[in-house]
């Protein structure tokens, strides 16, 4: 497949925080971002890949996700602040996600199956 009809293909740039190559239960204190293209059509991963976040300053995450192409976020725990922040980017959130990995998780999600837990975060 060539790089143009990967990039038609994409329907969604999904971001999860990871901590030890899992899903950081705790938002804002994450090692690292898994971005992960997917095609929602085909329910497949096209690409992924880690980058490291910007220095922790309240309400900059949400920003600079939306400047990476960020359309979903799926989290462990996010305050209802951050929330209301990416809704404002344009960014959708699910939380209560279980600690996996991040592969693991869009799989669910794509078919279907991911069931969110409670958000253990509460600021």
């Amino acid at each position: 497949m060539s790089s143009t009809e990967k990039d038609s293909k994409i329907a969604l740039v999904i971001a999860i925080p990871v901590v030890g190559g899992r899903l950081c239960m705790h938002f804002g204190h994450c090692e690292q971002f898994v971005l992960l293209d997917v095609d929602t059509a085909g329910k497949e991963i096209l690409n992924s890949r880690n980058i490291d976040p910007p220095p922790h300053e309240p309400g900059l995450l949400p920003r600079w996700l939306h400047d990476q192409g960020v359309n979903l976020v799926i989290a462990g725990g996010m305050g209802g602040r951050a929330q209301g922040i990416f809704a404002d980017s344009g960014i959708e959130v699910i939380v209560g996600a279980p600690a996996e990995p991040p592969e693991s998780i869009v799989r669910s999600y794509l078919d279907g199956k991911l069931q969110p837990g409670e958000n253990i975060c509460d600021h």
